[in-house]
């Protein structure tokens, strides 16, 4: 069983434990916190590797995570807001993905975990951008998102931070990122494709990934206690810059 997943997927026997850990420590996370998961992707296995192979794997567990654990709630969307931030995601993604392509594969593991190091900080102190409270805002944090997606598959945490300014309810700005991301994969996707990044290889590692992810959701969804809600997302956020600071250092200096 274990030669046939390691036939399928490509990877290494001494890789393939951390794929499978790390699969389900994002789903995990996904579960009890609703968000990080291919930024948990990305931070555990990006120093075994390349980011430009992680991110398609990390693009289709997505749009899964989102079909499984959708509840519905389109009626609440606020239709202006998903516009901006699926337009300025459309022209985001090639940006992303060609800063990519042009990076060596060292380099390009060391960017994405900083930029993954980044947006957690940000998030776990919940810095406001003022300046994305406007008409302008939507596109230029879907800009942003698409360009993170793009280069380390963190568009959600950029969204997350923009979702920060926002003076809506919880069902709208819910329902317009479900509405959001649907768009925003189904575009993302199609770059990859066109990139040549969206291969057969990585769809079969996404294949063999799912089952464990989905484990994952449904274990961290269980052990989701509304009075610890609160403590979730300050938690995993942690946990992501623990390990992208121990897979940056061993990046730089092993």
């Amino acid at each position: 069983m274990w030669n046939q997943i390691l036939n399928f997927t490509g990877l290494e026997a001494d890789i393939l434990p951390f794929f499978i850990g790390a699969m389900f420590l994002a789903g995990l996370i996904r579960g009890f916190s609703g968000f990080a998961l291919s930024a948990t992707v990305m931070a555990c296995l990006s120093s075994f590797i390349a980011p430009i192979e992680i991110i398609p794997i990390c693009f289709a567990l997505e749009i899964l995570a989102a079909i499984f654990m959708f509840r519905g709630g389109f009626q609440d969307a606020d239709f202006s807001l998903v516009k901006g931030l699926a337009i300025g995601n459309f022209i985001g993604v090639p940006i992303g993905l060609f800063i990519l392509t042009q990076l060596d594969v060292g380099s390009s593991r060391i960017v994405a975990l900083i930029m993954v190091m980044g947006a957690g900080t940000l998030l776990l102190f919940r810095v406001r951008a003022s300046f994305l409270a406007t008409q302008k805002g939507p596109y230029i944090g879907g800009l942003t998102a698409g360009i993170a997606s793009g280069i380390a598959s963190i568009g959600g945490m950029v969204v997350a931070l923009f979702v920060l300014t926002l003076d809506k309810t919880p069902k709208e700005i819910r329902a317009s990122l479900i509405i959001y991301l649907m768009i925003a994969m189904v575009s993302s996707v199609t770059y990859l494709i066109l990139y040549e990044i969206m291969t057969f290889d990585a769809v079969k590692r996404a294949m063999v990934a799912s089952p464990i992810m989905i484990i994952g959701i449904l274990i961290g969804s269980a052990l989701f206690r509304p009075s610890l809600a609160k403590y979730y997302r300050p938690f995993c956020l942690i946990l992501l810059l623990i390990i992208c600071v121990i897979a940056l250092s061993r990046q730089i200096f092993v």
